[in-house]
């Protein structure tokens, strides 16, 4: 099972991308699911996360401008990104408990997707 993110690209300040991280393999379900970024020489660190019951949490950073959502019926993740500037340039990954049985849930990172932020 692999996680394969999309959605990545060019956009200009203020403008809007989707990025979505689906498993390419069949899994039981998933529990939590999350977006980080690494910018070039910084640490990787988390932009929002969701649980499987919907409760999110953001990065001070992203408040009010990007959204995270999910899918249960197949365990895709979103991040809607609005309003993007340039700090926001960075390789965004997602992560994710995928469930193969009901009783194991390994973690899982995918490949990274680049997001650069430029007029």
């Amino acid at each position: 099972v692999q996680l394969q993110a999309s959605g990545g690209g060019l956009v200009q300040p203020g403008g809007s991308l989707r990025l979505s991280c689906a498993p390419s393999g069949s899994i039981f379900s998933s529990n939590g699911m999350a977006w980080y970024r690494q910018a070039p020489g910084k640490q990787r660190e988390l932009v929002a996360d969701i649980t499987r019951g919907g409760r999110t949490n953001y990065a001070d950073s992203v408040k009010g401008r990007f959204t995270i959502s999910r899918a249960n019926l197949n365990n895709t993740v979103y991040l809607q990104m609005n309003s993007l500037k340039p700090e926001d340039t960075a390789v965004y990954y997602c992560n994710a408990d995928l469930c193969r049985t009901p009783w194991t849930c390994p973690n899982y990172w995918g490949q990274g997707t680049q997001v650069t932020v430029s007029s």
